[in-house]
């Protein structure tokens, strides 16, 4: 089957395709914070064209969830559930973070939220044990590895691989019913109306 993997919850913008039976990814992947929704549909449409595929031939879209800063994390949301909606596809969301874990030892994975704090969770054998969180990073509890594009504002050494975006098709689950895509946020969006007026 031929899933549609996007996430745009952190500088990424990241789409692939990937095929569950041979496990081979074709990624695009660009480093554009603020240029998600421009850029995320020929993403995926290169995607599909490096696997010899468009999107009539999805069997599934994956999309990360967040954490991430609302409007570049909301156009992957939005895509995705559209997506499925207009091929009439299954769509399945989860966790940002967890793509980035290392399967095989401790680890947190952080990335940035702006406003100078952080989102992190902490894994062990890539599970995620504790988060999402968003906090200042003087209050991320210290790990012995920290890796995600928000590794170097905890201290860290850069972490420099591009959203392995690709592992999202773990989240596809075919003998499950598909539950709403929601944005995983962790706080108010930085716009506001103005005072006096109704929320």
């Amino acid at each position: 089957m031929l899933v549609l993997c996007l996430d745009t919850a952190t500088p990424d913008v990241a789409a692939a395709a990937v095929d569950t039976e041979t496990g081979e990814v074709w990624a695009q992947v660009v480093r554009d914070p603020r240029g998600a929704g421009e850029r995320l549909m020929p993403l995926a449409v290169a995607a599909l064209a490096d696997a010899g595929a468009s999107l009539r031939d999805l069997g599934a879209v994956a999309v990360g969830l967040g954490p991430g800063p609302y409007t570049g994390l909301r156009a992957g949301v939005v895509t995705a559930a559209t997506l499925g909606l207009a091929l009439d596809v299954p769509a399945f969301g989860g966790c940002s973070l967890d793509v980035w874990a290392l399967p095989d030892r401790p680890c947190l994975v952080a990335t940035d939220a702006r406003r100078r704090e952080v989102f992190w969770a902490a894994y062990e054998g890539g599970v995620r044990v504790d988060g999402p969180h968003v906090e200042r990073p003087a209050a991320v509890p210290a790990a012995e590895r920290v890796v995600g594009p928000g590794a170097v504002l905890l201290g860290a050494a850069p972490d420099d691989r591009p959203c392995p975006v690709g592992r999202l098709a773990s989240l596809v689950d075919l003998g499950a019913e598909p539950a709403t895509l929601a944005p995983t946020y962790l706080r108010r969006p930085d716009a506001a109306l103005p005072p006096g007026q109704l929320a």
